[in-house]
């Protein structure tokens, strides 16, 4: 008897990690799927001084501008690896020059490279934190705060002269690389935020029903073999 319950609770509290730690997991799954079709670009600041961050921003600006011919109409992820990869040298050199003229004398470095990311949002797009390949520019010391956007996808290029970003065009690139369900999970519209609110809000009072259901389940289990 005593062997049969055992058995019985093992399995209960099984199910029960799984109902709570599923959601965790298919994040993760998600992320990592994400992940595997994503370069980002970072450019990372000396320092967190105004003078600084407008350095960054030098630098950034000039980057973008020669390598907007290069990247924007790349198909594939591995063909802008490829790319970033063989241009490396002259975005140096560009970033240089630009640190250079600009009065300073920060060292540069630069690495494409799989880092861990927090939580990240650029217009509509809000990517999970998680390991990503990147492209970045680290000036200096670079203990500032960094500028980024998305390499592949072509997102950095969808409007660089006026520093927006075309929420149309962001989407018809991401949806060219993604599925829909991949999209959905890291659109962050209003329209879809309101959406997955209150799904999230239905799946959360199912959630609780059922964790009710499971615990009159385990007083049952009790009352029968009279624990």
């Amino acid at each position: 008897m005593k062997k049969t319950f055992i058995a019985i609770i093992t399995i209960f509290l099984a199910f029960i990690t799984i109902s709570i730690y599923g959601s965790e997991f298919k994040t993760s799954f998600m992320q990592k799927r994400i992940a595997d079709k994503l370069i980002r670009f970072h450019v990372i600041a000396n320092s967190d001084l105004n003078y600084d961050q407008k350095l960054k921003l030098k630098v950034r600006n000039e980057v973008l501008k020669y390598m907007t011919p290069k990247l924007k109409n790349s198909k594939s992820i591995d063909e802008s690896r490829k790319i970033i990869t063989e241009n490396d040298n002259e975005i140096r050199k560009i970033s240089e020059r630009v640190i250079k003229e600009s009065g300073y004398k920060y060292t540069l470095n630069t690495t494409l490279s799989h880092e861990n990311f927090p939580v990240k949002t650029y217009g509509s797009i809000t990517l999970p934190a998680g390991n990503y390949e990147a492209y970045r520019i680290i000036i200096g010391e670079g203990k500032g705060q960094n500028w980024w956007c998305i390499m592949f996808p072509p997102l950095c290029f969808v409007d660089i002269t006026k520093g927006n970003i075309a929420q149309k065009e962001t989407e018809k690139e991401m949806k060219a690389v993604f599925t829909d369900e991949e999209y959905k999970s890291v659109d962050n519209t209003v329209k879809n935020n309101d959406t997955d609110k209150s799904k999230r809000n239905k799946e959360n009072s199912k959630d609780e029903n059922k964790i009710v259901v499971k615990f009159k389940l385990f007083e049952l289990i009790k009352e029968v073999f009279n624990i």
